[in-house]
Parts: C-alpha cells; sequence; structure tokens
C-alpha cells in the first residue's frame, strides 16, 4: 500500500472548495430573489443537486452490488459501501434542507406527501443498509447480503423520482424536465448548473477519499490476521 499523496484527491478537493466558493457566490449574490418564494428559494440550489447526488449514489451502489454478486471481488463491495454512506449523507440534507424550504412556504415542515414518505423510506433503507454492514461479523456473508439490500432498495429511487408526476402531492411539479411550462432560465440555470457541478465534483471527492480509507482499513486488518496467526 503506498503512502503517496492521492494527487487526485487533491486535485478534486481543489476543485469542490474553489467550485463552492463560487456557488456561494452566485446563489447569495449574483442570482435574483425569486418573487414568490423570496430568499428561502434559494435552499433550491443546494437542495436539489443534493437529491441528485443521493440518486446517484444509491445507482452506483446498485451497480457495484451486480458487479460484486457476479465476480466476488472485494473492490467492488468497497466501493458500494463507500457510495452508500455519501449517499445517506446527501439523502440527508435533503430531508434536512426540505422542511426548512417548506415552512415558510406551505406553513408546515413535513406532510406525509408520496414524494417526502418514499424520500424518507429511501434513506431508512440505507441507513439499514449501513447498520447491516456494521453488526454483521462474516465478510463474505455481510458483503452478499448488503449487495442483495443495495440492488432490492434501488427500486425506491425511480419512485421517488416520478412520485410527483403519477401522484398528486404538497411537492411542487418537477422545475427542470417537468415538460411544457416548465424550466428555469437565465442567471437561475446558471447558477443551478455551478451548483450541480460543485455538488457532483464534492462527491467524487468524498468518494476517492472513502474508498482509499476503506483500503486502508481491509490492509490494517490483514496485517492484524497475519500477526494473530504468527502469534498463535
Amino acid at each position: 500500500m503506498t503512502s503517496a499523496p492521492d494527487k487526485t484527491g487533491i486535485l478534486l478537493t481543489a476543485l469542490a472548495l474553489i467550485a463552492m466558493l463560487v456557488s456561494l457566490y452566485l446563489v447569495f449574490m449574483y442570482v435574483p430573489t425569486e418573487t414568490t418564494m423570496g430568499e428561502v428559494q434559494k435552499i433550491f440550489y443546494f437542495h436539489v443537486p443534493s437529491a441528485w447526488l443521493a440518486f446517484l449514489a444509491f445507482f452506483l451502489v446498485f451497480v457495484f452490488s451486480v458487479v460484486y454478486l457476479m465476480r466476488h471481488e472485494k473492490k467492488w463491495d468497497n466501493l458500494a459501501a463507500s457510495t452508500a454512506e455519501i449517499g445517506v449523507l446527501f439523502c440527508t440534507l435533503v430531508l434536512i434542507t426540505g422542511p426548512i424550504w417548506a415552512k415558510p412556504v406551505w406553513g408546515i415542515w413535513w406532510t406525509w406527501d408520496a414524494r417526502l414518505t418514499l424520500t424518507l423510506v429511501l434513506w431508512l433503507i440505507y441507513v439499514g443498509y449501513l447498520m447491516l454492514r456494521y453488526y454483521m461479523v462474516d465478510p463474505e456473508r455481510k458483503a452478499t447480503f448488503a449487495a442483495v439490500l443495495g440492488i432490492v432498495g434501488f427500486v425506491d429511487v425511480p419512485l421517488v423520482y416520478f412520485s410527483i408526476r403519477w401522484w398528486r402531492t404538497q411537492h411542487p411539479q418537477p422545475v427542470l424536465a417537468g415538460g411544457e411550462g416548465s424550466g428555469i432560465e437565465g442567471p437561475m440555470l446558471l447558477t443551478f448548473v455551478v451548483c450541480l457541478a460543485t455538488f457532483t465534483v464534492m462527491f467524487f471527492a468524498l468518494l476517492r477519499y472513502r474508498y482509499r480509507l476503506q483500503e486502508l482499513r481491509d490492509a490494517l486488518d490483514e496485517l492484524h490476521d497475519r500477526v494473530d496467526h504468527s502469534a498463535g
């Protein structure tokens, strides 16, 4: 295991920091205030990218889990575990920023409509996924059971995405790709694209570091096993 600096991780971190500064400037200094909702609408530029990155993370968990079940190689299990943790982080941000946005606009922090409820279920599924990985001892059984849960749990992602299209909900209709009459333009679109790019770079920086951390943990476990074997 090399101890050389992770140049890719450093580059991604630097890009994420610069992009975040640019995003904050655009959100609070450049983009105009939305006429109906006022300043609270600016949460949109953090809430929606968090949701998309949570979806991306859980999709990658699905992909890595399928590959692991096909090949039974440790690296795919590590990638699935690392991505799931980051997905739970972004999904948590969605569940925090959503009610902060909802209270001034809807007058309530939470309502059990389809999208909100399914998003909470999604969060609970992958929190359960992480708990399964934490409490199971046997490495192969843990990886296999986690892979199955990672695959099955992904079913909730399209349900969350299409819920506001299939059912009438308190949650507003999609602003982007919502059909005729939807969409944003000008400074709002530019700011959203920059924020989405920023969160995406941040996602891959976190994934890079989390995966390397898992590799170091595996190397440490292997070293402990060798020491125990030698002592025995």
